[in-house]
């Protein structure tokens, strides 16, 4: 297999990983003022995922890292034709960071409230963008014969994108619905259970919709459309686990979900990595947009090297913090100075 094949699988990993693992934590963030009743509870919310949000946001950073590296040419035309998008997740992604850090920080419902509005929009921005840039890679964007973007915003919103961004905001709630059932008790548990099934009807119908259209339009091939099914009926599954009080069966059926559309979309790519709508013998694929072998070839060490590490200690911190957590968990009063985490 050629180094810049393996790359391409290793940056649809990469992505698999940021959305079935940040795609809860943005759940979690949508969701705090629905099942948030009270700060305490809010507080049982971002509690759920403090330990972990800031290592998942991790996987993102190195899927660009490494797209930079291995496809200099997709990470330019990428980052010029989406640039306004991709500022837009940038700024949400640190709004909603300093806020996990900063609401524990004085002993005020107004300020906490402040800063509850901003997890809740820096959650849900990232949630439909990501979605909206990665139905245009899909679709095709207008890309000239020098490999520059010659569109505009208003090419990115086309119905196809903007149906993929509402696929990944309803998926992602449902995800991280699910979460929420997993990794507390008493009456959110419950609460957020219910609320699983119902968003996860409406997820389920948006995702087949999305997928369905892809394949009619975007995409061809028999695994493409095998891992669309697969996806859906690990999603219908999750949904019935979900029902019957089975969460960890249920997360696990949703983290399928996400990461077998992911995997879909990828394989309908190749070899493509930004189809060109403007021409096809324009378009980015993995041969044109490399770097050299030698690059390769070292990144490829190192990713060997270092991949085990840090997957090893990211499993080490899910295990540690694995136990449920309630409103018992949660004190009267926060910390100002000891409980960065909300």
């Amino acid at each position: 297999m050629e180094l810049t094949t393996v790359w391409f699988i290793l940056i649809a990993v990469l992505w698999v990983g940021y959305f079935v693992l940040e795609g809860f934590d943005f759940g979690v963030g949508i969701l705090l003022p629905v099942l948030g009743r009270g700060d305490r509870e809010r507080r049982v919310l971002i509690n759920t995922i403090g330990p972990v949000w800031d290592g998942n946001e991790v996987w993102v950073i190195v899927a660009g890292g490494a797209t930079f590296a291995a496809f200099p040419e997709w990470y330019a035309t990428l980052f010029s034709g989406f640039y306004l998008p991709l500022l837009l997740i940038l700024v949400a992604l640190i709004l909603r960071g300093v806020a996990f850090e900063f609401r524990g920080k004085r002993d005020d419902p107004d300020w906490r409230a402040w800063w509850d509005r901003a997890i809740f929009w820096g959650s849900f921005v990232p949630a439909v963008l990501w979605g909206v840039a990665f139905g245009n890679i899909v679709r095709g964007v207008p890309i000239d014969a020098d490999h520059e973007f010659t569109g505009n915003l208003f090419d990115l919103l086309s119905p196809y994108a903007l149906l993929g961004g509402l696929t990944t905001l309803t998926l992602f709630v449902t995800h991280g619905a699910v979460f929420l059932a997993l990794k507390t008790r008493g009456d959110i548990r419950q609460r957020a259970n219910r609320l699983a099934n119902r968003i996860g009807v409406l997820a389920a119908v948006v995702a087949v919709g999305f997928l369905g259209w892809t394949l009619a339009s975007y995409a061809d091939g028999v695994d493409v459309v095998l891992l669309s099914a697969a996806a859906a009926v690990a999603l219908v599954g999750g949904l019935v686990a979900n029902r019957f009080g089975r969460e960890g069966w249920a997360f696990i059926g949703s983290a399928l979900a996400i990461g077998l559309a992911v995997i879909s979309l990828f394989a309908g790519l190749f070899p493509d990595v930004m189809p060109s709508s403007t021409d096809a013998a324009y378009s980015l694929t993995v041969h044109n947009a490399s770097s050299t072998p030698y690059t390769l070839e070292i990144m490829t060490w190192v990713a060997a090297l270092f991949t085990p590490i840090v997957l090893g200690y990211q499993a080490w911190s899910y295990w540690v913090f694995r136990k449920r957590i309630g409103v018992e968990s949660i004190p009267e009063q926060p910390a100002a100075s000891s409980a960065p985490r909300g």
